[in-house]
């Protein structure tokens, strides 16, 4: 019984060891699932993609969110340069 508990926890840590090395891996793979991510967000992936108008309305509603998200960032931006 005590072996096959050290064994599970021998296991445990590896899997936990692979996916700390993986996701402390420098640049790529952080940057390739935060891009992937950010992709899928804009496209409606999470959408039944059976329901053609509720896709292309969340795909609308997604980019005019971010372009609006910008917008006011970038006013924001500006506000703070002339007060400076």
């Amino acid at each position: 019984m005590a072996g096959k508990q050290n064994g599970d926890g021998e296991a445990e840590s590896q899997r936990i060891l692979r996916r700390l090395a993986a996701e402390s891996e420098p640049g790529g793979t952080f940057v390739a699932r935060m891009t992937g991510r950010a992709r899928d967000h804009l496209s409606a992936a999470d959408v039944d993609s059976s329901d053609r108008i509720e896709q292309i309305g969340t795909r609308i509603g997604r980019w005019l969110a971010a372009a609006i998200t910008v917008a006011v960032l970038v006013g924001f931006v500006l506000f703070l340069m002339q007060r400076g």
